[in-house]
């Protein structure tokens, strides 16, 4: 059998962590941002979007990669280099926390008004989703998470790749390129916020750590670098693959029509569905709304438990306690900032419930900002002396993340600068 057709023995077992990634990757950045994108260029961002994933591979593929040789975490990780890297981390975390949670839950508040005509406010439904994703948690731990989203993942990739296969024969694809220069086109902000969250915000390198150890104790089985990293390209490759679905959703249904999306989250969501029952038939408007309520579903459920676990590694951790293998949600910090985190986003709710876009594209903008600084500090964490050198990772990866850090690293301070002056 061919080399690419085989799989390490015993990888089913531990299959799943890099399908959870991928159910938070694909949320804002691609319902919204990759959307978005197609709506204003078509299919000129599709350069800048291969860039994004090329580029930041690396750094989230060093997550599992760090968990499955070390037993360790990327938190545990980043305290082995430095008490200042943990630190620096811990508030980056804190600063993005509830801006992307609110966003996400906004969002999903909003779709759900939409879907079910009801015009309970938006801080009800918000709070509502919130509470039943942590009894969710309560009730299955890791378990129970990593079945709801697989469940899940299926069920969006299944439609979202009907909904795109049915807008293939209607796409103009002259708007396409694979240069990233084409997106020149777009706002400078909004190609920055598109990367930022293309696939993923870089924190969530850390949650894929997380996840590989939780299912490695949930199955009772180590996963080896090898069948981390597989498991983790399998996830990724699919967050690829939907993120051009849903540019070719963007591109067929909105751009060249006249229409934009609003900044107001009402309008935003009734836009996103009509506009695609209307351009691709009425009778795909269940196949739409799957794919749009399971895309932000998952988003959501994952956003609300991993910023709780990681700020509960983060604290002790700060006074030099290093716990292997600690994997699930049983800490008191755990709880108190998932409690802090629910009534904070509830407020938010209430405070800002119409300003759905722009508060998406801050918070991109800012993972955009900070993802050079978690990317060198997985570089370091992965090829410090706490990993084996055979599971650290080879040259092409190597070379690739230097490249990555300086395009990255430079476009931010370019940025910066031109803010400034």
């Amino acid at each position: 059998m061919p080399k690419l057709m085989t799989v390490p023995a015993g990888f089913w077992k531990v299959f799943g962590p890099g399908l959870m990634w991928a159910a938070a990757a694909i949320g804002v950045s691609h319902l919204v941002q990759s959307t978005r994108a197609g709506a204003l260029s078509g299919f000129a961002a599709a350069g800048v979007i291969l860039l994004a994933l090329i580029l930041k591979y690396p750094f989230f593929e060093y997550g599992p990669r760090y968990a499955a040789a070390t037993g360790r975490t990327l938190v545990e990780g980043y305290r082995r280099i430095g008490p200042w890297a943990l630190w620096l981390y811990f508030v980056m975390t804190l600063a993005t926390a509830v801006i992307h949670q609110l966003a996400v839950l906004l969002l999903l508040a909003f779709l759900i008004q939409f879907a079910l005509g009801t015009v309970a406010p938006v801080w009800v439904i918000g709070g509502l989703v919130y509470v039943a994703c942590s009894l969710l948690l309560v009730a299955g731990r890791f378990r129970g998470l990593d079945l709801t989203i697989k469940v899940i993942v299926t069920a969006l990739a299944v439609s979202t790749l009907v909904a795109a296969a049915i807008a293939t024969p209607r796409a103009d694809f002259s708007t396409l390129s694979l240069s990233p220069l084409a997106a020149t086109a777009l706002p400078l902000g909004f190609v920055l916020a598109l990367v930022g969250f293309m696939p993923a915000p870089m924190d969530m390198s850390v949650w894929s750590s997380l996840w590989t150890l939780a299912k490695d104790r949930a199955v009772g089985q180590r996963a080896s670098v090898e069948m981390a990293s597989l498991d983790f390209k399998i996830g990724y490759v699919g967050t690829a693959v939907l993120a051009f679905a849903f540019l070719m959703l963007g591109a067929v249904v909105m751009h060249g029509s006249g229409e934009t999306f609003s900044e107001a989250g009402p309008t935003f969501s009734t836009q996103l569905v009509e506009l695609y029952t209307s351009t691709l038939g009425e009778w795909t408007r269940v196949v739409v709304m799957v794919a749009v309520l399971t895309t932000i579903f998952s988003t959501a459920l994952i956003v609300i438990d991993a910023f709780p676990r990681t700020i509960d590694l983060c604290l002790p951790n700060s006074r030099g306690e290093e716990e292997p293998g600690r994997d699930h949600p049983t800490g008191r910090v755990y709880w108190v900032a998932l409690v802090a985190f629910g009534l904070l986003n509830v407020l938010g709710l209430s405070l800002f419930p119409e300003n759905l876009t722009p508060m998406i594209d801050f918070a991109t903008i800012f993972a955009f900002a900070t993802a050079p600084i978690l990317g060198y500090l997985n570089l370091r964490a992965v090829t410090s002396e706490a990993v084996p050198e055979e599971a650290r990772p080879g040259r092409a990866m190597l070379i690739l993340s230097y490249l990555g850090l300086v395009l990255l690293g430079g476009t931010t301070v370019a940025y910066l600068v031109g803010r400034v002056f």
